[in-house]
């Protein structure tokens, strides 16, 4: 079993960054992909971004691409998700995902690639 814990949401004026941060516990030697995904009010869930277990392999949504970026310290056990430029349509509560299982250079984009999630964060972006 893995436990995830996000912290770093919050309220940002649009235009200004927030870091997500992602802290795994438990099964720590092996988490393999990682990903953010997001819920906005009244929307579906939605893919932020995705990386590969060996870190070498990178997916990004098109609205996250040139804003948005994921990383994880050396460890593999903390995963970050910068933002900058918010906007308000980022308002959202943000979850992150990883996945102990398949390819280690394998970027997972579907939720129901991931078996361990965080509890969500939210950020608000105003205008």
């Amino acid at each position: 079993q893995v436990q995830l814990l996000e912290s770093g949401g919050g309220l940002v004026q649009a235009g200004g960054s927030l870091r997500l941060s992602c802290a795994a516990s438990g099964r720590t030697f092996s988490p393999y992909a990682w990903g953010w995904f997001r819920r906005a009010p009244g929307k579906e869930q939605e893919f932020i971004a995705g990386m590969s277990y060996r870190g070498d392999k990178y997916r990004y949504a098109d609205f996250a691409k040139g804003r948005f970026t994921i990383s994880r310290e050396n460890t593999k056990s903390t995963g970050y998700l910068q933002m900058n430029t918010l906007k308000p349509e980022d308002t959202a509560v943000y979850y992150c995902a990883v996945d102990t299982t398949g390819s280690v250079h394998e970027v997972k984009t579907s939720p129901g690639q991931y078996a361990y999630w965080g509890q969500g964060t939210q950020v608000t972006v105003s205008s």
